[in-house]
């Protein structure tokens, strides 16, 4: 494949276009000698199918700037990332040794490159601590990306030098930071702290665009579940995982979806801001702790007098902010909020604990009125070594309501076993229903049940598969 044709995948890619898979498969298509201008024309065949005559002369413009900028990239001779190897891919990842020996707009300029470097790798995460050799996770993964010890020196200057000076003093004299940092268009979630060897901070990448629910991982049917309860004026949601999980990608493409289907003020209240919203149909305001609003207590209270039709509450961890969140899902206002909790029955149990006892059978009443849905979380491997997310669905309705008036939240697993037709599912018929859809492998999906239904019916599917391979041998 020439270096025009890799640029020209590029550029469908970047702009979700098409797939990498789908651009591969109609290169093969034509065979492997096709010149750019034979392939732009296979793939403007291809999309031609779906688009009107106006539409289809429009992308041939499009396609004619993108042949450009194809051609002109590959004079250049680089590949595109999304063609290297990953032994090519890691190598461009810039050395953290002599660090004592740069300037600090050079230190700066090294941190920067690293992360717009790792981004470009797939990495989630990157960690830098002193005495220690530096890591990123990738998949869940861990993978050192040098062998080079960092001193306490190089650590606080890596993990400080892009920090404004306010920052710096309030890291010195707390020796804890959490802050979101803008690297020209990237964005990124960092925390700093002070521990027993130095300085260390890890950084979170996050996503450079807002991700839609499919694109998530999300499945067709589920995605219509999701979009049901977003089109409730009023209520409780509550996305739920372990840290990591994506709950926060998850949260911004249900405020997407909101912003392009309603005509609302929304409201968030996250720590820090992670991914940007850009109004559209709706008018969205969103506040950081510790720079707009000093908690999310007490910035829940002020959105109550701020108008707002939604509000996004990046975590309830707290009494007082879990009680005016059910309180504000009464009073006509759609509450969205997250939990670090695993499942919908955890969920439940977590916001009537942090009541005391007198005052935990009002609170139950009035999540079992005001609760729109449940949505638990984790990432898991995907077919094609990247990360999908797999989840559980509740959806409220009378069986799930009673069954928390009750109190018997254990039930709820049973509940949403048998509520498959109101959009439930467990996390184990989720990805029974993720590999059906091939998303996720045989091994994934026997590695994170825990129904036995469902690991057998697993099984079945498996040996029908093997019966018709053999079939056709």
């Amino acid at each position: 494949m020439s270096l025009e044709i890799q640029w020209f995948i590029y550029a469908l890619v970047k702009n979700d276009l098409l797939t990498l898979g789908v651009c591969r498969q109609i290169f093969e298509s034509i065979g492997g000698n096709a010149t750019l201008e034979e392939y732009a024309q296979a793939v403007l065949d291809h999309l031609a199918n779906e688009l009107s005559e106006e539409e289809a002369m429009q992308l041939l413009e499009q396609f004619q700037a993108v042949m450009t900028f194809a051609t002109g990239r590959a004079e250049g001779g680089a590949k595109p990332d999304i063609f290297k190897t990953d032994d090519e891919k890691w190598d461009a990842i810039p050395s953290l040794e002599n660090v004592s020996n740069l300037t600090d707009e050079e230190a700066g300029a090294l941190m920067m490159n690293l992360l717009k470097t790792l981004r470009s790798l797939g990495a989630s995460d990157l960690h830098i601590s002193a005495q220690a050799r530096p890591f990123v996770r990738k998949s869940l993964n861990i993978e050192k990306i040098s062998e080079q010890v960092v001193s306490a020196a190089d650590a606080f200057r890596l993990n400080t030098v892009l920090l404004t000076p306010e920052q710096r003093a309030e890291f010195e004299e707390n020796m804890d930071l959490n802050l979101a940092l803008e690297v020209e268009d990237d964005r990124f979630r960092a925390s700093l702290m002070m521990h027993k060897d130095g300085c260390s901070g890890s950084y979170r990448l996050i996503p450079d665009r807002i991700l839609s629910l499919e694109k998530l991982g999300f499945l067709p049917h589920d995605v219509e579940t999701v979009e049901r309860l977003l089109d409730y004026h009023n209520g409780l949601i509550l996305v739920t995982g372990p840290i990591g999980s994506g709950k926060t990608t998850t949260l911004a493409a249900m405020v997407d979806v909101i912003n392009h289907k309603r005509q609302d003020h929304v409201i968030t209240v996250e720590d820090p801001i992670e991914i940007i919203q850009v109004s559209d149909q709706c008018n969205i305001t969103q506040r950081q702790i510790g720079i707009h609003t000093n908690s999310y207590n007490t910035a829940l209270k002020g959105a109550l007098r701020e108008d707002p039709d939604v509000i996004v509450i990046g975590e309830l961890h707290d009494l007082e902010t879990i009680e005016n969140a059910i309180t504000a899902s009464e009073t006509g206002h759609l509450v969205i909020g997250t939990l670090h909790t695993c499942d919908a029955a955890n969920t439940l149990n977590r916001i009537l604990d942090v009541f005391p006892p007198s005052q935990q059978p009002q609170i139950r009443a009035m999540t079992a009125g005001s609760l729109r849905g449940i949505i638990c979380q984790r990432l898991v491997p995907d077919t094609s070594d990247g990360l999908t997310v797999a989840y559980e669905l509740l959806v409220n309705n009378l069986a799930v309501s009673n069954t928390i008036s009750e109190g018997k939240t254990h039930r709820l697993t049973a509940v949403m076993q048998t509520g498959t037709k109101a959009g439930m599912c467990t996390f184990s018929q989720n990805l029974l229903n993720k590999f059906m859809a091939g998303a996720i492998s045989e091994e994934t999906a026997r590695k994170y049940m825990n129904d036995e239904e469902a690991i057998k019916q697993l099984t079945r599917e498996v040996a029908i598969r093997g019966a018709r391979e053999q079939a056709k041998q």
